[in-house]
Protein backbone atom coordinates (compact mmCIF):
# COMPACT_ATOMS: atom_id res chain seq x y z
CA UNK A 1 0.00 0.00 0.00
CA UNK A 2 1.69 3.19 -0.90
CA UNK A 3 0.96 5.43 2.24
CA UNK A 4 4.10 7.77 2.80
CA UNK A 5 5.27 9.98 6.03
CA UNK A 6 8.05 12.14 5.62
CA UNK A 7 9.34 14.66 8.42
CA UNK A 8 10.42 18.35 8.63
CA UNK A 9 10.19 18.77 4.85
CA UNK A 10 7.96 21.40 3.30
CA UNK A 11 7.90 23.92 0.70
CA UNK A 12 9.22 26.94 1.14
CA UNK A 13 7.59 28.86 -1.69
CA UNK A 14 5.09 28.55 -4.79
CA UNK A 15 4.43 30.89 -7.62
CA UNK A 16 2.29 30.01 -10.50
CA UNK A 17 2.08 31.44 -14.67
CA UNK A 18 -0.39 31.46 -16.70
CA UNK A 19 -0.56 32.85 -20.61
CA UNK A 20 -2.33 36.42 -20.52
CA UNK A 21 -3.94 35.04 -23.93
CA UNK A 22 -7.48 35.08 -21.95
CA UNK A 23 -10.41 32.73 -23.94
CA UNK A 24 -13.99 33.69 -23.26
CA UNK A 25 -15.69 30.63 -23.00
CA UNK A 26 -19.06 31.58 -24.56
CA UNK A 27 -17.43 32.71 -27.34
CA UNK A 28 -14.73 30.30 -27.75
CA UNK A 29 -15.87 28.46 -31.09
CA UNK A 30 -19.10 28.66 -33.72
CA UNK A 31 -18.98 24.56 -33.78
CA UNK A 32 -21.87 24.52 -31.46
CA UNK A 33 -24.95 26.72 -31.08
CA UNK A 34 -24.79 29.80 -28.67
CA UNK A 35 -27.28 28.17 -26.16
CA UNK A 36 -25.60 24.48 -26.60
CA UNK A 37 -21.92 26.57 -25.40
CA UNK A 38 -24.32 28.43 -22.53
CA UNK A 39 -25.29 25.44 -21.06
CA UNK A 40 -22.03 24.10 -21.12
CA UNK A 41 -20.36 26.78 -19.43
CA UNK A 42 -22.94 26.51 -16.51
CA UNK A 43 -22.73 22.83 -15.69
CA UNK A 44 -18.73 23.23 -15.75
CA UNK A 45 -18.63 26.48 -13.99
CA UNK A 46 -15.70 27.35 -16.77
CA UNK A 47 -15.79 30.96 -18.02
CA UNK A 48 -12.77 31.85 -18.81
CA UNK A 49 -9.32 30.00 -19.62
CA UNK A 50 -5.62 31.18 -20.87
CA UNK A 51 -4.35 29.74 -23.80
CA UNK A 52 -0.75 29.77 -24.51
CA UNK A 53 0.22 31.38 -27.51
CA UNK A 54 2.42 29.65 -30.56
CA UNK A 55 5.52 29.44 -29.67
CA UNK A 56 4.98 29.19 -25.92
CA UNK A 57 5.32 25.88 -24.23
CA UNK A 58 4.92 24.91 -20.47
CA UNK A 59 8.28 24.74 -19.94
CA UNK A 60 8.08 28.70 -20.89
CA UNK A 61 5.19 29.45 -18.56
CA UNK A 62 7.29 27.20 -15.69
CA UNK A 63 10.40 28.99 -16.33
CA UNK A 64 8.56 32.00 -15.49
CA UNK A 65 7.03 30.68 -12.49
CA UNK A 66 10.58 29.83 -11.23
CA UNK A 67 12.75 32.99 -12.02
CA UNK A 68 9.72 34.94 -9.90
CA UNK A 69 9.89 32.51 -7.26
CA UNK A 70 13.93 32.06 -6.56
CA UNK A 71 14.53 35.93 -6.68
CA UNK A 72 11.72 36.73 -4.63
CA UNK A 73 13.10 33.94 -1.87
CA UNK A 74 16.18 35.30 -2.81
CA UNK A 75 17.75 31.68 -3.36
CA UNK A 76 21.48 30.51 -3.92
CA UNK A 77 21.13 28.39 -7.45
CA UNK A 78 23.94 26.77 -6.48
CA UNK A 79 21.72 25.23 -3.36
CA UNK A 80 19.57 23.46 -6.19
CA UNK A 81 20.73 19.90 -6.04
CA UNK A 82 16.92 18.47 -8.20
CA UNK A 83 15.49 19.85 -10.82
CA UNK A 84 11.77 18.06 -11.18
CA UNK A 85 9.43 18.99 -14.37
CA UNK A 86 6.44 17.61 -14.65
CA UNK A 87 4.30 18.03 -18.12
CA UNK A 88 2.70 15.35 -20.60
CA UNK A 89 3.11 18.18 -23.11
CA UNK A 90 6.84 19.00 -22.83
CA UNK A 91 9.01 20.51 -25.11
CA UNK A 92 10.33 17.86 -27.51
CA UNK A 93 10.38 13.76 -27.54
CA UNK A 94 13.66 14.01 -26.04
CA UNK A 95 15.92 15.00 -24.62
CA UNK A 96 13.89 15.57 -21.28
CA UNK A 97 12.37 19.28 -20.49
CA UNK A 98 14.11 19.10 -16.92
CA UNK A 99 17.68 19.03 -18.23
CA UNK A 100 16.77 21.85 -20.73
CA UNK A 101 15.27 24.55 -17.59
CA UNK A 102 18.30 23.48 -15.86
CA UNK A 103 20.40 25.11 -18.09
CA UNK A 104 18.07 27.76 -18.75
CA UNK A 105 17.47 28.26 -15.15
CA UNK A 106 21.44 28.47 -14.47
CA UNK A 107 21.87 25.83 -12.45
CA UNK A 108 24.57 24.10 -11.43
CA UNK A 109 26.23 20.69 -13.43
CA UNK A 110 25.57 18.82 -10.13
CA UNK A 111 21.98 19.67 -10.23
CA UNK A 112 20.08 16.11 -10.98
CA UNK A 113 17.61 16.51 -13.21
CA UNK A 114 14.62 14.77 -14.80
CA UNK A 115 10.94 14.63 -15.95
CA UNK A 116 7.85 13.08 -14.77
CA UNK A 117 5.23 12.30 -17.42
CA UNK A 118 1.74 11.95 -15.76
CA UNK A 119 -1.57 13.74 -15.56
CA UNK A 120 -3.59 15.05 -13.33
CA UNK A 121 -2.47 13.71 -10.40
CA UNK A 122 1.20 14.08 -10.80
CA UNK A 123 1.93 17.65 -8.52
CA UNK A 124 0.69 15.32 -5.61
CA UNK A 125 2.94 12.05 -6.98
CA UNK A 126 5.87 14.77 -8.27
CA UNK A 127 5.40 16.39 -4.23
CA UNK A 128 6.16 12.69 -2.83
CA UNK A 129 9.22 12.34 -4.93
CA UNK A 130 10.76 15.76 -4.32
CA UNK A 131 10.18 14.69 -0.29
CA UNK A 132 11.27 11.67 -0.46
CA UNK A 133 14.50 12.75 -2.27
CA UNK A 134 14.88 15.47 0.27
CA UNK A 135 14.60 12.68 3.17
CA UNK A 136 17.51 11.09 2.02
CA UNK A 137 19.69 14.00 3.52
CA UNK A 138 21.77 14.16 0.30
CA UNK A 139 19.72 17.29 -0.91
CA UNK A 140 19.96 20.86 0.04
CA UNK A 141 16.90 22.33 -2.30
CA UNK A 142 14.60 20.70 -5.04
CA UNK A 143 12.45 22.86 -7.84
CA UNK A 144 9.32 21.07 -8.75
CA UNK A 145 7.97 22.65 -11.97
CA UNK A 146 4.97 21.49 -12.84
CA UNK A 147 3.81 23.00 -16.71
CA UNK A 148 0.67 21.56 -19.25
CA UNK A 149 -0.61 23.72 -22.67
CA UNK A 150 -3.23 21.43 -22.60
CA UNK A 151 -5.27 23.93 -24.69
CA UNK A 152 -3.05 21.92 -27.86
CA UNK A 153 -3.85 18.33 -26.69
CA UNK A 154 -8.37 18.71 -27.58
CA UNK A 155 -10.57 19.02 -30.61
CA UNK A 156 -12.28 22.46 -30.74
CA UNK A 157 -14.80 20.49 -32.29
CA UNK A 158 -15.79 17.92 -29.14
CA UNK A 159 -17.99 19.58 -27.48
CA UNK A 160 -17.07 16.49 -24.31
CA UNK A 161 -13.63 18.47 -24.00
CA UNK A 162 -13.43 21.85 -26.29
CA UNK A 163 -14.39 24.08 -23.09
CA UNK A 164 -12.46 22.66 -20.12
CA UNK A 165 -8.95 22.90 -20.49
CA UNK A 166 -6.33 25.54 -20.34
CA UNK A 167 -2.94 26.05 -19.55
CA UNK A 168 -0.90 27.10 -17.07
CA UNK A 169 2.41 26.35 -15.23
CA UNK A 170 4.09 26.06 -11.19
CA UNK A 171 7.37 26.14 -9.47
CA UNK A 172 8.01 24.82 -5.85
CA UNK A 173 10.78 25.12 -3.97
CA UNK A 174 10.78 22.14 -1.54
CA UNK A 175 13.64 22.34 1.08
CA UNK A 176 14.06 20.63 5.10
CA UNK A 177 11.92 22.90 7.27
CA UNK A 178 11.13 22.05 10.54
CA UNK A 179 8.00 23.61 10.94
CA UNK A 180 6.47 21.04 8.23
CA UNK A 181 6.34 18.86 10.79
CA UNK A 182 4.58 15.64 9.10
CA UNK A 183 3.39 15.02 5.50
CA UNK A 184 1.57 12.40 4.59
CA UNK A 185 0.74 10.90 0.98
CA UNK A 186 -1.21 8.58 -0.51
CA UNK A 187 -0.40 7.37 -3.91
CA UNK A 188 -2.78 5.12 -6.53
CA UNK A 189 -3.17 3.70 -9.96
CA UNK A 190 -5.86 1.33 -12.24
CA UNK A 191 -4.10 0.77 -15.73
CA UNK A 192 -7.32 -0.80 -16.58
CA UNK A 193 -8.98 2.09 -16.85
CA UNK A 194 -7.10 3.85 -19.19
CA UNK A 195 -9.13 4.73 -22.02
CA UNK A 196 -11.31 6.61 -20.12
CA UNK A 197 -8.87 9.86 -20.66
CA UNK A 198 -6.86 9.31 -23.46
CA UNK A 199 -4.95 10.31 -26.70
CA UNK A 200 -4.84 7.50 -29.19
CA UNK A 201 -2.27 8.72 -31.47
CA UNK A 202 1.14 10.48 -31.86
CA UNK A 203 3.41 8.25 -29.86
CA UNK A 204 5.59 4.99 -30.68
CA UNK A 205 1.86 2.77 -30.85
CA UNK A 206 0.55 4.41 -33.24
CA UNK A 207 2.68 6.96 -34.56
CA UNK A 208 2.12 10.14 -36.44
CA UNK A 209 0.84 9.72 -40.07
CA UNK A 210 -1.90 11.95 -42.69
CA UNK A 211 -4.46 9.48 -41.24
CA UNK A 212 -4.16 10.44 -37.63
CA UNK A 213 -4.44 13.65 -38.35
CA UNK A 214 -7.54 13.71 -40.43
CA UNK A 215 -10.57 15.09 -38.52
CA UNK A 216 -13.69 12.76 -38.29
CA UNK A 217 -17.00 12.41 -37.00
CA UNK A 218 -16.75 10.24 -33.86
CA UNK A 219 -19.68 9.77 -32.23
CA UNK A 220 -23.72 9.94 -33.12
CA UNK A 221 -23.39 13.36 -31.20
CA UNK A 222 -21.19 15.01 -34.35
CA UNK A 223 -18.20 15.19 -32.51
CA UNK A 224 -15.06 15.82 -34.49
CA UNK A 225 -12.09 15.20 -33.67
CA UNK A 226 -8.72 13.10 -35.05
CA UNK A 227 -6.55 10.07 -33.32
CA UNK A 228 -3.83 12.96 -31.82
CA UNK A 229 -6.68 14.72 -30.13
CA UNK A 230 -7.09 13.61 -26.42
CA UNK A 231 -10.76 12.30 -25.80
CA UNK A 232 -12.88 11.56 -22.64
CA UNK A 233 -15.34 9.70 -21.36
CA UNK A 234 -17.15 11.92 -18.93
CA UNK A 235 -19.76 9.98 -17.32
CA UNK A 236 -17.12 7.09 -16.28
CA UNK A 237 -14.51 9.50 -14.98
CA UNK A 238 -16.97 10.65 -12.95
CA UNK A 239 -18.13 7.59 -11.20
CA UNK A 240 -14.57 6.50 -11.04
CA UNK A 241 -13.95 9.72 -8.84
CA UNK A 242 -16.82 9.82 -6.76
CA UNK A 243 -16.10 5.78 -6.00
CA UNK A 244 -12.21 6.29 -5.35
CA UNK A 245 -11.37 9.80 -4.19
CA UNK A 246 -13.83 9.87 -0.62
CA UNK A 247 -11.87 6.53 0.30
CA UNK A 248 -8.27 7.53 -0.68
CA UNK A 249 -8.97 10.70 1.40
CA UNK A 250 -10.58 9.24 4.43
CA UNK A 251 -7.76 6.46 4.84
CA UNK A 252 -5.32 9.01 4.67
CA UNK A 253 -6.88 11.00 7.18
CA UNK A 254 -7.25 7.79 9.47
CA UNK A 255 -3.32 7.06 8.18
CA UNK A 256 -2.37 10.63 9.41
CA UNK A 257 -4.34 10.02 12.51
CA UNK A 258 -7.07 13.22 11.26
CA UNK A 259 -10.61 14.15 10.96
CA UNK A 260 -12.19 15.55 8.08
CA UNK A 261 -12.35 18.56 10.02
CA UNK A 262 -8.52 19.13 10.75
CA UNK A 263 -7.32 20.69 7.31
CA UNK A 264 -7.91 24.25 7.10
CA UNK A 265 -8.17 24.08 3.34
CA UNK A 266 -8.71 20.68 0.72
CA UNK A 267 -7.12 21.40 -2.40
CA UNK A 268 -9.26 19.06 -5.12
CA UNK A 269 -7.79 18.74 -8.56
CA UNK A 270 -10.13 21.56 -10.63
CA UNK A 271 -11.66 19.26 -12.93
CA UNK A 272 -15.48 20.81 -13.81
CA UNK A 273 -17.83 22.40 -10.96
CA UNK A 274 -20.38 20.03 -11.43
CA UNK A 275 -18.13 16.98 -10.09
CA UNK A 276 -16.40 19.08 -7.84
CA UNK A 277 -19.49 20.38 -6.15
CA UNK A 278 -20.40 16.90 -5.91
CA UNK A 279 -17.20 15.58 -4.13
CA UNK A 280 -17.17 18.58 -1.66
CA UNK A 281 -21.23 17.63 -0.78
CA UNK A 282 -20.19 14.00 -0.42
CA UNK A 283 -17.30 14.28 1.95
CA UNK A 284 -18.86 16.89 3.83
CA UNK A 285 -16.46 19.49 2.91
CA UNK A 286 -17.51 23.05 3.83
CA UNK A 287 -17.51 25.50 0.51
CA UNK A 288 -15.28 28.17 2.30
CA UNK A 289 -12.40 25.45 2.94
CA UNK A 290 -12.36 23.93 -1.12
CA UNK A 291 -11.02 27.34 -3.02
CA UNK A 292 -11.74 26.42 -6.89
CA UNK A 293 -10.18 28.70 -9.61
CA UNK A 294 -12.38 26.53 -12.18
CA UNK A 295 -13.86 29.81 -13.04
CA UNK A 296 -10.80 31.46 -14.37
CA UNK A 297 -8.72 29.20 -15.66
CA UNK A 298 -10.36 26.14 -16.41
CA UNK A 299 -9.11 22.51 -15.53
CA UNK A 300 -5.06 23.11 -16.35
CA UNK A 301 -4.16 18.67 -15.42
CA UNK A 302 -1.80 18.92 -12.86
CA UNK A 303 -1.18 22.29 -12.55
CA UNK A 304 -4.62 23.04 -11.27
CA UNK A 305 -4.00 22.17 -7.48
CA UNK A 306 -0.71 24.66 -6.97
CA UNK A 307 -2.50 27.26 -8.99
CA UNK A 308 -5.55 27.14 -6.71
CA UNK A 309 -3.20 27.39 -3.97
CA UNK A 310 -1.61 30.78 -5.72
CA UNK A 311 -4.23 32.40 -7.23
CA UNK A 312 -6.84 31.44 -3.83
CA UNK A 313 -4.59 31.46 -1.06
CA UNK A 314 -2.15 34.17 -1.85
CA UNK A 315 -3.73 35.86 1.69
CA UNK A 316 -2.70 32.90 3.29
CA UNK A 317 1.13 33.77 3.04
CA UNK A 318 3.45 32.91 5.66
CA UNK A 319 0.80 31.82 7.56
CA UNK A 320 0.47 28.27 9.57
CA UNK A 321 -2.33 26.02 7.24
CA UNK A 322 -2.59 22.27 6.74
CA UNK A 323 -3.94 21.66 3.24
CA UNK A 324 -5.10 18.24 2.15
CA UNK A 325 -4.27 18.22 -1.70
CA UNK A 326 -6.22 15.54 -3.68
CA UNK A 327 -5.37 14.65 -7.41
CA UNK A 328 -7.10 12.23 -9.87
CA UNK A 329 -7.59 11.80 -13.61
CA UNK A 330 -5.96 10.11 -16.46
CA UNK A 331 -4.44 7.18 -16.45
CA UNK A 332 -6.38 6.50 -14.44
CA UNK A 333 -4.02 7.73 -11.51
CA UNK A 334 -5.05 9.94 -8.07
CA UNK A 335 -3.04 10.70 -5.19
CA UNK A 336 -3.93 12.55 -1.92
CA UNK A 337 -1.55 14.12 0.72
CA UNK A 338 -1.70 16.37 3.57
CA UNK A 339 0.78 18.82 4.33
CA UNK A 340 1.81 22.12 6.33
CA UNK A 341 2.39 25.20 4.82
CA UNK A 342 4.15 27.63 7.06
CA UNK A 343 6.09 30.23 6.39
CA UNK A 344 5.75 29.67 2.42
CA UNK A 345 5.91 32.31 0.43
CA UNK A 346 3.13 32.15 -2.10
CA UNK A 347 3.84 34.78 -4.76
CA UNK A 348 1.71 37.28 -6.77
CA UNK A 349 0.38 35.03 -9.93
CA UNK A 350 2.73 35.66 -13.15
CA UNK A 351 1.40 36.34 -16.70
CA UNK A 352 3.42 36.33 -20.32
Amino acid sequence: MALLTFDQIGIAGLAACVPSNTIDNLTYTDNFEAAAVAEIVEKTGIRERRFALPGICASDLCFAAAEKLLKELDTDRSTIDLLIFISQTPDYRMPATALLLQHRLGLGKHTAAFDINLGCSAFVYGLSVAYAMMQTGGFRNVLLLDGETRSRVYSPKDRKTAFLFGDGGVAALITRREKAGKSFFSLHSDGSKSDYIKMDAGGYRMPSSPATLEERVVDEYGNIRTDEHGYMNGTDVFNFVLSEIPKDIRQLLEYGGLQISDPDYFVFHQANSFMNDYLIKKMKVPVEKAPSCLAQFGNTSSVSIPLTIVSRLQQTNYADKQLLLSGFGVGMSWASCIIRLSDCLITELVEI
